[in-house]
C-alpha cells in the first residue's frame, strides 16, 4: 500500500456549500482520511480553481464558461479553498485543477510519477464530476484504483447509486471506508 496515495477531490468551501446540506455526510471521508495519514499512505488534496481573468477558460467550455461573466472560483476566492473540515496537513501536496479531471492542468501526474504512485483511492465531490473523470483517466494511464463510496458525494443518489454499482467496478474497486480500512493489519 506505500505506492497508494489517497486522493481528496474538489473538497473545497464552494463546493462543500452546495453539495453538503449537513456536514455529517462527510465524515466518511474524514475516516478515510485519518486512515490514510495513520498509515502512511500519500494525501493528495485536489481542487478547482481559475487564474485571474480567467485566462484558462475557453468560451467553449460549456461548464466553466459562465464563470466569466458571474466572477467566482478564482485561486484565492474563499470557495476555492479546502473545507476546513480536512485540512491538509504539512507536507502534503495540493494541486489546483482547471477543469473537471483531477489531471487536467494540475500537474497531477508528475507528482505521482514523481511519489512513484501506482494506486489511488478516490473520494470527494461530486461522484459523477471529479470522481467519474479522474477515474476514467486514471485507467487509461494505468493506475490501480480505488473508489470509496461513501466518501463520494453526488447532488442525484440515483446517479451516485448507478456509478458505484454499474459503471466504477468496470474500473475500480468499489467499497466502503471501513471496508478499505479493514484492510490494513
Amino acid at each position: 500500500m506505500n505506492k497508494s496515495a489517497l486522493l481528496v477531490m474538489d473538497v473545497q468551501n464552494g463546493i462543500v456549500r452546495n453539495y453538503a446540506g449537513d456536514e455529517a455526510v462527510l465524515s466518511p471521508l474524514q475516516r478515510a482520511l485519518a486512515k490514510a495519514r495513520e498509515r502512511e499512505l500519500a494525501v493528495i488534496f485536489v481542487r478547482v480553481a481559475f487564474r485571474p481573468g480567467y485566462l484558462d477558460v475557453s468560451s467553449n467550455n460549456r461548464s466553466f464558461s459562465a464563470l466569466k461573466g458571474r466572477g467566482g472560483m478564482l485561486e484565492t476566492d474563499e470557495a476555492t479553498q479546502i473545507w476546513a473540515g480536512v485540512e491538509p496537513h504539512p507536507g502534503e501536496v495540493v494541486v489546483v485543477k482547471r477543469r473537471v479531471s483531477a489531471f487536467a492542468g494540475s500537474g497531477l501526474d508528475l507528482v505521482l510519477r514523481s511519489m512513484d504512485i501506482d494506486h489511488l483511492i478516490l473520494s470527494g465531490i461530486a461522484t459523477s464530476g471529479v470522481v467519474l473523470s479522474t477515474l476514467r483517466q486514471a485507467a487509461d494511464m494505468d493506475f490501480r484504483l480505488t473508489v470509496l463510496s461513501d466518501a463520494c458525494l453526488d447532488a442525484d443518489p440515483e446517479v451516485h447509486r448507478v456509478l458505484m454499482e454499474k459503471v466504477f467496478p468496470r474500473q475500480a474497486a468499489v467499497m466502503t471506508t471501513a471496508e478499505w480500512g479493514g484492510l490494513f493489519p
